[in-house]
């Protein structure tokens, strides 16, 4: 994890991104159609390499931003570079890890079949040439060796722990050798040990191969060791910096509008209290819950 010095980015304010920065925003807004704004006026910029944390309650604008940069959803305002151009879908260098979804138990499709996507999805079922096929398969294997599921990827999708399937989705991300990594809530519905161990498993694929990670979450406890920064979207605005600057009282209560207070133990967790009206009505168009628990360093 990389020493990070740089100043929390408020809504509206200034970024001078570095040269290696591989997602930039300038005075970015974000919405559907003729609602309100979800969030606005927000400019950052994420480096080559970086882990970076997107946290906030539910219904705040966190699944927009992934979808922005995967270029599924037009700035309302402002601009957004990734990769040096304007976002666009289905573009070769970004790996993306949707939500978890349930797999029917009694399916034949296999994990490394589910592997295959992240290459041939939309041709799946018609023969590549012999000598692609041959590259495309050495990929499949380095993607499925790089996470750990060398043992169980030839078994039933249904068959698989939440873990299991888990890692799989991260290699069909990984088998187009991305430069940019997007994860939306990939540690749900896994228990703590095994968010732990798929955080360690993100950021070291992530570091060998020197991708940007960009990861929804709720809960940074399992990602304290190996974040460099958060992103912190609620209340119309989004910030972004250390957790230990981000995610304070005054920080938190600027960005919500509202008294905000955390509290951090002898362990150096950090506990957001005082977000029950955000909560129960967030703002922007996603759906609403909980985000209570945030752990920094």
């Amino acid at each position: 994890m990389t020493d990070r010095t740089e100043p929390v980015v408020a809504p509206g304010e200034g970024h001078s991104p570095r040269r290696s920065a591989v997602v930039v925003a300038r005075d970015l807004t974000a919405g559907y159609g003729s609602k309100d704004p979800v969030w606005h006026g927000a400019n950052f910029a994420f480096d080559e390499g970086e882990f970076i944390a997107v946290l906030g309650p539910n219904g705040a604008g966190k699944s927009t931003l992934l979808r922005m940069l995967l270029g599924l959803l037009r700035p309302r305002a402002g601009t957004l570079e990734v990769l040096g151009a304007p976002p666009r879908r289905g573009s070769p260098f970004i790996g993306y890890v949707p939500q978890a979804r349930p797999f029917d138990a009694e399916t034949a499709f296999r994990g490394v079949d589910l592997v295959a996507l992240g290459i041939d999805g939309h041709r799946w079922g018609i023969a590549l040439p012999t000598r692609r096929r041959r590259a495309e398969r050495a990929r499949l294997g380095e993607a499925i060796e790089a996470v750990g599921a060398d043992g169980y990827a030839e078994r039933r999708i249904g068959e698989l722990s939440g873990g299991e399937r888990q890692r799989l989705l991260l290699a069909q991300a990984l088998v187009g050798r991305p430069r940019l990594l997007l994860l939306d809530e990939p540690l749900a519905n896994l228990d703590v040990g095994r968010q732990a161990t798929m955080a360690d498993l993100v950021a070291t694929v992530a570091r060998e191969r020197a991708i940007t990670v960009v990861l929804v979450a709720h809960d940074l406890n399992p990602l304290r060791r190996v974040i460099d920064r958060v992103c912190y979207v609620a209340g119309g605005g989004v910030l972004i910096g250390p957790p230990e600057e981000v995610v304070t009282g005054p920080v938190l209560s600027g960005l919500y509008g509202a008294p905000v207070e955390v509290l951090i133990d002898s362990r150096g967790r950090r506990f957001v209290v005082g977000l029950e009206e955000e909560v129960f009505h967030p703002h922007g168009g996603e759906s609403s819950g909980h985000d209570h628990l945030i752990e920094g360093h």
